[in-house]
This record gives structure tokens, sequence and C-alpha cells, in this order.
């Protein structure tokens, strides 16, 4: 059995050179073509890409695509790796497939209940409705979905590689269930990051739906192989204000798109750790403008030397 692993992506990225792996460019409807395969033909909720992330392109896969391959969901910069660090090809997919049902992310423990870690990011409201409609439409999940709100993991990003058959059960049975929250959610409130509500809802769901269907499960290491992209055009940005001494402006932007996207500060968003200290050398650097002379503002305005002049020093 082949094995096509599509790739999602709303930014352009180095492609893998192995050809199993599709970009496919979500939330596409609307937007400029990124030259990828996109979620706005046929029958898509590509328009609906902010309320539901990565998965409109798992609904144009489920609902368009005619190949018979296993189905696999990575990221533009979220891959499955083996041991040596390096992207799985179609063998080792098609090997750890014929030993196990599913592939996943590698549970994540919070060490809280999930509820608990779910409500303090997101709040209580969307998730109690969700177990409303689980108890509702399917309930023969509803006592694993309660069992999974107290279990402390989860899997992440939809990630996950499995038999065609049940990459399409999964579908089916997923958004079924938004489907019919869609008639009772209440989005007011929520800014841009919290109002792609169904892609955080259906990360826990993916370990009911495997529980309840006592699935066989391979969990895979996940190689993260570059920021996220919201969080290097933050730093880009900066980066350029700073080097034209607009550092007012500079300090605006970034508290302002930390309040509107606090995941771009996240370690998996953030690999080298540089969004919080870029915010304090632009306290500093604010504070220097006011006097005569200042260790930062006459040392450099390029950011990159900056974060390097301000690790050393930290160290020291």
């Amino acid at each position: 059995m082949n094995t096509k692993i599509f790739v999602m992506t709303h930014k352009n990225f180095i492609q893998p050179s192995d050809s199993i792996y599709v970009p496919l460019q979500v939330g596409r409807e609307g937007k400029l073509d990124l030259g990828y395969l996109g979620d706005n033909t046929g029958n898509h909720i590509s328009n609906l890409n902010m309320l539901y992330g990565e998965l409109t392109g798992m609904y144009w896969i489920w609902k368009n695509y005619i190949g018979n391959e296993n189905i696999g969901i990575c990221h533009y910069r979220r891959f499955f790796i083996n041991e040596e660090g390096k992207m799985l090809g179609e063998v080792d997919y098609n090997k750890q497939l014929s030993e196990y049902d599913i592939m996943t992310s590698p549970a994540i423990n919070e060490g809280v209940s999930y509820f608990e870690y779910f409500s303090k990011a997101h709040g209580k409201r969307n998730i109690l409705l969700e177990g409303e409609v689980i108890k509702k439409i399917c309930p023969e999940y509803y006592n694993s979905f309660q069992e999974c709100m107290t279990d402390s993991r989860h899997y992440y990003g939809n990630l996950m590689v499995t038999t065609r058959e049940l990459f399409d059960k999964y579908c089916e049975w997923l958004f079924t269930i938004f489907a019919e929250m869609s008639e009772y959610i209440d989005l007011s409130g929520l800014d841009e990051y919290h109002r792609r509500v169904y892609g955080f809802l259906s990360e826990q769901l993916l370990m009911v739906w495997i529980k309840v269907n006592k699935l066989k499960v391979c969990e895979q290491r996940v190689g993260i192989f570059d920021e996220k992209a919201e969080t290097k055009e933050l730093k880009q940005a900066i980066s350029y204000l700073v080097s034209q001494g607009k550092i007012e402006e500079a300090i605006s932007m970034y508290t302002g798109v930390l309040k509107i996207r606090p995941d771009i500060m996240l370690e998996h968003s953030d690999l080298k750790g540089e969004i919080p200290i870029i915010g304090k050398i632009l306290m500093i650097l604010l504070n220097e403008s006011k006097s005569v002379d200042g260790e930062y503002t006459t040392y450099s305005n390029d950011l990159g030397k900056l974060i390097d002049y301000y690790k050393k020093n930290e160290i020291l």
C-alpha cells in the first residue's frame, strides 16, 4: 500500500524532496495562491479556515482526494522523523502501518487534566459544549470523552498517518460533531488566535476516537524543522523598525501582535527563545534613547547582534 503525506501550510516553505509529501495550502479561499494544491476546490470549507485551522485541509482530502493510499497529515514545519532525526519515507510509513492502525505525535503529559489545561488556554465554554454534543449525537463516545478530559495526556497538531478507510471514518465522525456544534457555538469575544476553536477542540478528539475504536497506536517522534511563520515575520518586522530607530513603533507592534497571537512565543514556535529577549531589548533601547549615552544604542542597531550581545552579557 502506498502512502501520501499531505503537508498543511499557509506559507511558502522548503518542500521535502520525497514525492510522497504533497503541500496543501489551507485557507486558500480568497487568499494569495502560493502555487500549491489548494483546499478551495470541489466540496470544501476553505473559507472557514479562521475557525478550523488545518482541519480545512483534512476536510478537503476527505471530500475530494480520490486516491486509496494511506493518508498522512503533517505541517510545513512539523514532520514525523526517525531516531536519526530524518523525515520518514514511504517504506517507513508502510512498515509502521503494517504493525499499527495509526501513527500519531507522541502524547504530551501536561501534568494536569486535559480539561484544566484546555480551559486555562481557551476557556471552558466550548469544550463543555463539545461534550454535550458528543453525548447527544454519538453517546457511545461520551464515557471515553470524559476519561480523556481527566487524562493528562494529549496528542497535538492533528498529526497522523493511517489507512484511507480509517481516515475517512475519523473525518466523518469529527466533522459531524463540529457541524452540530456550529448550531450552538458562541464565538463572541474571541480574538484571531482563539477563533480557531475547532482546530483546538479537535486535538483531544483524536485520542477519544482511537480509544473507542481500540486502535493500535504508534506514537512517532516529530521534528520541528523551522520556526512558526508568524514568529519569523514578527522578528523580521521588529528588526527593520530597530534598524530605523523606530523603537516606540517596534514596542507597539511587539505588544500588539503578542496580544492577539500569544502562540508566537511558545517553545515550539520560537525555537531560539528570542521573543522574550526581544521584548527586554526593546525596553532597554527605549530607556537608553532618553539618555545621553546608552550601552545598547551605541553598540548596534542590528537586532540580531543585539540579541547575541544580550545573551553574552546575561551569562556574564
